[in-house]
């Protein structure tokens, strides 16, 4: 099975070496195209106005690793490997491990589910990956589930494409509590700018944001409530596994806009 794998904490970061080498140690082919520099919260952003460099890096990761660093995004990163760099399409496109959580509306800036969603966009099965802290370093048992959930999906393939958010407890391995399908659920944060001065005695601020974990969790549309958020089952020890998708309609708001009256016709415009 060939495997493209890309993240956005850069081509240096430990959990992306540990992902790929945990891979490639057990015979996937595995290629990798990683931004040059962090490049978190960076969200689908892509390079437009100015050229993207890649370049071979050696000596980092596993023998049988081919690895590129990128002067792009993450999702940059992935294009590149798809269209550039690889000379056939991958069987799954994995972003990660990221070093802290991707959870609940963490996804919408997420340079790490951004990458995995591009390989999802292009019709190819696709999983992110992330170590739900951002003070440990202990990758191993992340990258042991991501070895394992490759080799489950290689031995049966996915029915169709399908987009993962994996979130790993940063705790050992015997104190996992298990693995959960979850629903996304909603993570919102303080926000607080910090006015700072350089040397020179310009003013800039910096964003020092805070995450509230108890944010009540909202009945989803179209599953039972027994489902638990991916922000739950990380709190309750277990390993979260949600599926995604790139369609961003709310159904809910289609139904109540006709209500209204809004629907095509039912409005009128004057200048």
């Amino acid at each position: 099975m060939k495997l493209l794998i890309s993240n956005d904490d850069g081509i240096l970061s430990l959990g992306v070496r540990s992902l790929a080498d945990a891979l490639a140690e057990v015979g996937y082919d595995v290629t990798v195209v990683c931004p040059n520099r962090e490049r978190s919260a960076t969200g689908h952003g892509l390079t437009l106005h100015e050229p993207i460099r890649a370049e071979v890096v050696n000596s980092i990761f596993h023998p049988k690793v081919t690895a590129w660093s990128c002067s792009g995004t993450p999702s940059d990163c992935v294009k590149l490997g798809l269209w550039a760099l690889m000379e056939s399409s991958p069987d799954l496109v994995l972003a990660g491990i990221n070093h802290g959580s991707n959870l609940g509306t963490d996804i919408l800036y997420s340079g790490t589910v951004s990458a995995a969603m591009e390989g999802f966009i292009q019709g190819i099965p696709s999983i992110a990956f992330s170590l739900a802290s951002y003070t440990s370093k202990e990758f191993q048992v992340a990258a042991m589930f991501a070895q394992n959930l490759v080799n489950q999906i290689c031995k049966q393939p996915l029915t169709e494409p399908t987009l993962l958010n994996v979130n790993v407890p940063p705790i050992p391995q015997s104190e996992i509590a298990g693995v959960k399908i979850t629903r996304q659920g909603i993570r919102r944060y303080t926000e607080t700018f910090e006015k700072r001065a350089d040397p020179r005695g310009k003013t800039y601020y910096w964003l020092v944001g805070e995450a509230i974990e108890d944010v009540e969790q909202p009945d989803h549309l179209h599953l039972p409530p027994e489902i638990p958020t991916d922000v739950q089952a990380i709190r309750d020890r277990y390993i979260s596994v949600t599926p995604l998708q790139y369609n961003l309609t709310d159904a809910a708001g289609v139904h109540c806009l006709q209500q209204q009256g809004l629907g095509v016709g039912n409005l009128e415009f004057r200048i």
